[in-house]
């Protein structure tokens, strides 16, 4: 058995001596594995080196490209006056009908008349609309009251009470519908 691992030393350094890279040039290269089977069958021993070659390349981090904000995520008065606003305005529009104005005001809810957010749309020759927020939040409790032109609201309702996760198109295709089952966008 002696003998055996006195010729696996020289075999080994029969290698290492024939092997004409530098110390450097073996740092750079990839780095052989080495693994050494031993088989041991009826008293005799023998053994075989095999080399694996394994390039191990450092893992880069992934950075993902940062998702800008929803809408929906953004500060209140940007929310309504940079998106919901335009895109009511111009939904409106769409149906034929022109708005004289819309704003948005911390101001008396119509009826209530407790202080709120209050989105006031005057559409010519159509309706007004007052579109409430308690709080300046898209996600606290919304009131809607309509009067025709030239009037005063007389009703107020809840708007959106039972959605989990509000969205800019679901506030502006709720406000059409409203509008809508009032027959002040058409026809039904």
């Amino acid at each position: 058995m002696e003998e055996n691992l006195d010729k696996n030393n020289e075999g080994n350094k029969e290698i290492s001596h024939n092997n004409p890279k530098s110390n450097s040039e073996e740092i750079k290269g990839p780095k052989p594995e080495v693994a050494i089977n031993m088989d041991i069958k009826n008293g005799e021993s023998s053994s075989k080196v095999v080399m694996k070659n394994e390039i191990n390349i450092p893992e880069k981090p992934i950075t993902k490209p940062k998702k800008e904000l929803p809408v929906e995520k953004k500060p209140f008065q940007e929310f309504i006056k940079i998106h919901l606003i335009p895109s009511l305005t111009e939904e409106i529009n769409q149906r034929g009908l022109e708005i004289n104005s819309i704003s948005l005001n911390n101001t008396n809810r119509p009826i209530a008349g407790d202080k709120c957010w209050v989105i006031n749309c005057e559409i010519k020759d159509t309706c007004n609309f007052w579109l409430s927020f308690e709080k300046d939040d898209i996600s606290s409790l919304k009131s809607i009251s309509l009067s025709k032109p030239n009037q005063k609201p007389s009703i107020i309702e809840s708007f959106l009470i039972d959605e989990k996760r509000i969205t800019l198109k679901l506030i502006i295709s709720r406000v059409l519908q409203r509008l809508n089952g009032q027959k002040l966008l058409g026809v039904n």
